[in-house]
């Protein structure tokens, strides 16, 4: 079951729902990616046909934002379940050290994947974590694209997190979980691992089940104005001008 925004396709699933696929996954012999689409996602597609083309392609793509909540209700469509990334991420591990899977963090800054793996780690011991690498920037400059593939290869993960940042990231496992073959499931995770890691506070519980997280990151990080802009106001014009078209 799937709902369409702005000519995004978002699967509408309970997070239960969302775990039983990534069980289904698990014992596919396939590869799979998962995107999970927030607001931002949406506006991004709609200049960009390759990444539109990914998010619709993806195994799975969860509705992580409040504003898809309501925009998919403004469109006559109820949502289930909003997923944040984080979240699933979380879930993720659980299932992943159940079924004895092994998981590489790929991204963000030096030393955050590394103690987001401790602390992924402090709550789950018996997982594998097989490697943790820093961000695209680092690579890019020092580490040639093939010997990034080559060194994943070599730690042989189930499962990869990629912290590149929306778009890019998505970008990335797209044209290269195929040169990954022993990795089942692949998914873009934004800024988790500085949450996980401790270096970025989350919004309170509150404030996040009022759909208010995006203010607590303003209120912290008031350089973020301009992705709230897009996540907020952009979006909300573009999709009721959507409506009034059709």
């Amino acid at each position: 079951m799937s709902l369409e925004i702005l000519g995004v396709k978002i699967h509408n699933y309970t997070i239960d729902e969302v775990l039983e696929k990534i069980h289904e996954f698990f014992n596919s012999q396939n590869q799979h990616y998962i995107v999970t689409t927030n607001p931002e996602f949406i506006m991004a597609a709609r200049h960009d046909d390759e990444f539109r083309h990914i998010l619709n392609k993806a195994d799975l793509s969860v509705a992580d934002g409040v504003g898809i909540k309501y925009a998919a209700r403004r469109l006559g469509q109820k949502l289930k379940q909003r997923i944040t990334g984080v979240d699933l991420l979380w879930e993720i591990c659980r299932i992943a050290e159940e079924e004895n899977k092994s998981i590489f963090l790929l991204g963000s800054k030096r030393g955050i994947p590394e103690k987001a793996a401790e602390n992924i780690l402090s709550k789950y011991p018996k997982l594998k974590i097989v490697g943790a690498e820093c961000g695209y920037r680092r690579w890019h400059r020092h580490i040639k694209e093939k010997k990034l593939v080559e060194m994943i290869n070599r730690h042989q993960p189930d499962i990869l997190f990629v912290a590149f940042g929306q778009v890019k990231q998505e970008k990335w496992i797209y044209h290269n979980l195929p040169k990954l073959p022993l990795v089942k499931l692949a998914m873009g995770v934004g800024g988790s691992f500085d949450y996980i890691s401790g270096k970025v506070k989350r919004a309170p519980s509150w404030m996040r089940n009022l759909g208010l997280e995006w203010l607590y990151r303003l209120m912290r990080q008031p350089w973020r104005l301009p992705r709230i802009i897009t996540a907020v106001v952009k979006f909300s014009c573009a999709v009721r001008k959507d409506k009034n078209e059709v």
